[in-house]
């Protein structure tokens, strides 16, 4: 079976695309990056795509009249490069709901909060802000709701009672960097399949019904 073909999306650090670059480098891994495309030509991640020997491609946001001209350029990227499957990992651009059907269950994402909870651009603060004890990530395929869609993985992580939002997001981008390449396996390897609205996994060891995270601990 031929490997998964993975675009990468970014805007910004590029910390989850390094971890996907870490994961496809496993000559064991189901999938390879085929292109990163980045709507800043100034993203960070750009660099990190060249230390790769990736292919790399800006599509300046700012250079179009509209989101669906911008969508139609990216969907001709897309297309030319012979991707499977694109991953958004910081990619700070909302799609038309022409182009995410165009690319049905063929985009995922990975959101800094425990969906459906805090969506939105600033996660950690509003986490922060409500007190809640507990945080985390997800990995969904994206549908034309903003962080909306069928949840693949999800990763939890404490909330500290020192904590802000860099401390906090710290924390989280850690579970992120596990949680995405395990989620990009999973869809190579056929390991799921979308019923309705949710995503069911097929294969994967069940959980440990004791694995319990409290916070803040019992004494």
């Amino acid at each position: 079976m031929r490997p998964l073909k993975l675009a990468v999306l970014i805007s910004g650090r590029g910390t989850n695309l390094q971890a996907l670059i870490d994961a496809c480098a496993d000559p064991g891994y189901p999938a390879e990056i085929a292109i990163v495309i980045s709507n800043r030509p100034e993203a960070p991640g750009l660099d990190r795509a060249t230390a790769a020997d990736l292919k790399s491609v800006t599509i300046d946001h700012k250079a179009f009249a509209d989101r669906a001209a911008f969508d139609a350029a990216l969907d001709d990227a897309l297309k030319a490069a012979g991707v499977d499957l694109i991953c958004l990992a910081g990619f700070m651009r909302l799609f038309t709901a022409e182009f995410v059907n165009g690319w049905a269950d063929a985009i995922i994402n990975i959101h800094p909060a425990l969906l459906p909870a805090f969506k939105g651009a600033r996660p950690h603060s509003d986490v922060l802000a409500a007190g809640v004890r507990i945080s985390g990530c997800t990995v969904h395929v994206v549908r034309p709701e903003m962080d909306s869609g069928p949840i693949i993985v999800q990763a939890a992580v404490p909330v500290l009672k020192d904590d802000d939002e860099a401390s906090l997001a710290a924390r989280v981008l850690t579970a992120e960097h596990i949680c995405y390449p395990m989620a990009v396996r999973m869809i190579a390897e056929g390991r799921g399949e979308i019923r309705g609205d949710r995503w069911q996994a097929t294969t994967v060891a069940a959980p440990d019904p004791a694995a319990i995270l409290i916070n803040p601990p019992p004494a």
